[in-house]
């Protein structure tokens, strides 16, 4: 009885990274969300960044247009395009949670591209109205994905760690600095959207 289990879980275990790849079966709720979106999203993939032509053309002009500030694009951040989520070369050597949080995020954006469609994202993300400084429609599609990355690491690590300063911090960042472009300058107006999404977190996990 014991090895069908076993078995099962490896089963279970076993998603489309790469054959042979297991995961921590005491861990699995990130396999859930994986298998959630493949059903929400028929198509719904998940492809290694740096084995993209096309991002990495999209890294070598974000290194020109931030004047080189923004040189981790490949290595740091994970990108979603219409169904697919492209994750950097580490991905699968992350947490189990880690990797769960994150698909958080990128599930928000992969809702986007099904209601807006992908032209229309495309040009309200890299465009509207301006593509760096002022991007407000940008700032907005992110706001909605990274109150999901708050909420999804409160539910894994306690609402302790998206209270804490360091990590507040390192989301604000990502609209004010050359992550995204400063497609949002107003801390202010950030500092308050970051206090609604606290105040809408349980105090248990």
């Amino acid at each position: 009885m014991s090895r069908r289990l076993t078995l099962r879980w490896i089963e279970l275990a076993e998603i489309d990274h790469g054959a042979g790849t297991l995961y921590d079966p005491a861990v699995d709720r990130y396999e859930r969300l994986v298998a959630t979106l493949r059903e929400e999203l028929p198509g719904f993939r998940i492809v290694r960044k740096d084995q993209s032509r096309l991002h990495r053309a999209i890294h070598r002009v974000l290194v020109v247009v931030t004047l080189g500030q923004m040189r981790d694009y490949l290595d740091s951040y994970q990108t979603t395009i219409g169904k697919t989520v492209y994750v950097t070369s580490d991905w699968d050597e992350w947490s189990a949670d880690r990797r769960y949080v994150t698909l958080r995020h990128e599930a928000v954006h992969l809702r986007q591209f099904r209601k807006l469609t992908l032209p229309v994202m495309a040009v309200l993300y890299i465009f509207l109205p301006l593509p760096m400084g002022l991007a407000y429609c940008r700032a907005r599609l992110e706001q909605e994905a990274y109150a999901e990355t708050i909420r999804a690491a409160a539910e894994v690590w306690g609402p302790d760690v998206p209270r804490g300063a360091s990590y507040r911090a390192h989301i604000i960042d990502q609209f004010v600095g050359p992550s995204y472009g400063w497609m949002w300058p107003f801390r202010g107006s950030l500092e308050r959207w970051y206090d609604q999404i606290l105040a809408g977190l349980g105090d248990e996990r």
